[in-house]
């Protein structure tokens, strides 16, 4: 049995708005949640947690929870480098080395000050407050609730469900692009903000994360997702549903625009 939108609004549930989000964006892979915790010991005692065997970056992890529905719990050590852990919040990662982005000096940035530039201009969660990480599909319900709920798609998909957000109580929305890092413009944003938080994946995500090159990722509370979900209910009620079908370009224009605009 389906739930009615308002309800998924009003009592958000993860595994609901997961349904949900499939369903209204015809999403080609999971969408999940994370969660940052003081204690590792809370972390692990997630049901069904797996913790990596091996060294990663934080797109891995996530991607195994996106793309092969895992559960997994991360702590600083079994992430590379200090710019994985700094996102997050793990490890105490914020060194001066780091705020100096030595490591990207004529790598990814010209000189030293532009590099450090790019540090500073990262959303990333505080240190000092967290010891573990987890990612699981919201579908999962085994975060209950995460502290922000994140799915890949396609930019037209995000573009519906940005429309879906807007629906009641418009907003403008304005994000950055730091470039490589950008992790920082999606879930970091999100954990430190608390707000819908859309980034266009970077390098590191691409070649390490497994992210399509067609790809998006929104970033948001589990509140602004179901928020979307009926504003997207909404939306379909109008006609307006995703994938948006072609009209074709050399048709008289008249009749499409009537239905979707009006006749002004």
């Amino acid at each position: 049995m389906s739930v009615a939108p308002e309800a998924i609004a009003q009592t958000p549930d993860a595994r609901e708005i997961a349904a949900a989000l499939e369903r209204l964006l015809k999403l080609r892979s999971l969408p999940f949640g994370m969660k940052l915790f003081a204690d590792r010991a809370e972390m692990q005692a997630i049901p069904r947690i797996r913790r990596p065997q091996h060294i990663h970056t934080l797109d891995q992890i996530v991607a195994q929870a996106a793309r092969l529905g895992w559960t997994v719990g991360v702590t600083s050590e079994d992430l590379v480098g200090a710019q994985c852990r700094a996102v997050v919040g793990l490890g105490h990662a914020k060194t001066p080395d780091w705020a100096a982005g030595n490591r990207m000096d004529g790598v990814w940035f010209q000189d030293q000050p532009g590099a450090a530039a790019h540090q500073a201009a990262m959303h990333c969660v505080p240190d000092g407050q967290y010891d573990a990480l987890a990612v699981s599909p919201l579908a999962s319900g085994r975060l209950d609730p995460p502290d922000i709920a994140l799915f890949y798609a396609t930019p037209g998909a995000m573009m519906y469900f940005i429309n879906g957000l807007q629906w009641q109580g418009y907003k403008r929305f304005d994000w950055s692009v730091v470039g490589e890092s950008s992790c920082a413009d999606s879930w970091g944003r999100a954990l430190v903000k608390r707000e819908p938080s859309l980034s266009i994946p970077c390098f590191a995500e691409r070649r390490y994360g497994g992210v399509l090159d067609d790809e998006m990722l929104m970033a948001a509370p589990l509140e602004d997702m179901a928020r979307a979900v009926l504003g997207m209910e909404a939306l379909a009620k109008n006609g307006f549903r995703y994938p948006f079908p072609q009209y074709g370009i050399q048709q008289d224009v008249r009749a499409g625009l009537g239905f979707s605009y009006g006749n002004g």
